[in-house]
């Protein structure tokens, strides 16, 4: 019985050997856990210091905003001291029925211009030249390309002589009004005047369009048409300049000015 309690206790030992060795393993492990949770404690408390630190040297930049209102604002927005006094005399100086219509302001005038239609396509009527002394260039600028488009309808693309003709023509007759006549006159009251002049050589072209005129028919129609804008022509200068008994001599430069445009109509 001895022999097999002391077997027994023999047996016994080496058990107790292991389970002691296992706790032994044990405790390194746990002892690492502590060490790490101790030094993340550490920095955790080391990195707040330092953070706390840093506020209390730099403060926070945003300041209230109570800072900066003065000690009587009532929290309401900014509204300007009315002054009906100005209002009242704004408005009636700003008012829209004293400023004058765009068209006016443009120079442009539907019944001057319809007036001097009229004056050119009659050469017989008598010119006012109150109203042919005006430099309105609305009308000639709608003629002149008026003349240009049936010119490109009777296929003809002429828009550059046109205007080039026109131009130097203006200036030619210019010139010589002015040494002609006493009373001056203005480049633009010429070429106004001629501008307007060039409807009946508008007609001569839109007819271009539907049959030729190189024969004797457009022969006669093209010189006649001449004769037309040159006579209104001269009447109106005349009658602006105030050159009495001058009209044929006003009327031939302007005859050769519209044989221009004729020889561009015909050929």
């Amino acid at each position: 019985m001895s022999g097999r309690l002391s077997t027994k206790a023999g047996e016994a030992t080496p058990s107790q050997g292991r389970g002691s060795g296992h706790k032994r393993q044990r405790e390194p492990g746990l002892t690492q856990i502590r060490r790490a949770a101790c030094l993340s404690r550490r920095l955790f408390i080391i990195l707040w210091s330092r953070t706390q630190a840093t506020e209390q040297q730099h403060p926070s930049s945003s300041v209230p905003p109570d800072t900066f209102l003065p000690a009587s604002y009532a929290g309401q927005l900014f509204q300007p001291a009315s002054n009906s006094g100005y209002y009242l005399h704004s408005s009636s100086d700003d008012s829209f029925d004293e400023e004058p219509p765009l068209l006016e302001e443009l120079g442009i005038n539907f019944d001057h211009i319809w007036q001097k239609t009229l004056t050119v396509l009659n050469p017989m009527k008598p010119a006012d030249g109150s109203i042919m002394n005006e430099t309105d260039l609305t009308g000639p600028i709608l003629f002149c390309v008026a003349l240009g488009a049936t010119m490109l309808m009777a296929g003809k693309a002429q828009f550059g002589y046109v205007y080039g003709m026109s131009a130097i023509g203006c200036l030619v007759i210019h010139t010589l009004l002015n040494l002609m006549s006493s009373a001056g006159v203005s480049y633009g009251c010429v070429a106004s005047v001629l501008g307007y002049c060039l409807l009946p050589m508008v007609i001569l072209s839109s007819c271009a369009i539907f049959f030729s005129l190189q024969g004797t028919l457009g022969t006669v129609t093209a010189l006649l048409i001449i004769t037309w804008c040159s006579l209104s022509a001269s009447k109106i200068f005349i009658s602006a300049l105030a050159m009495e008994g001058q009209q044929l001599l006003v009327a031939y430069p302007c005859a050769l000015f519209y044989g221009l445009f004729a020889l561009l109509t015909v050929f």
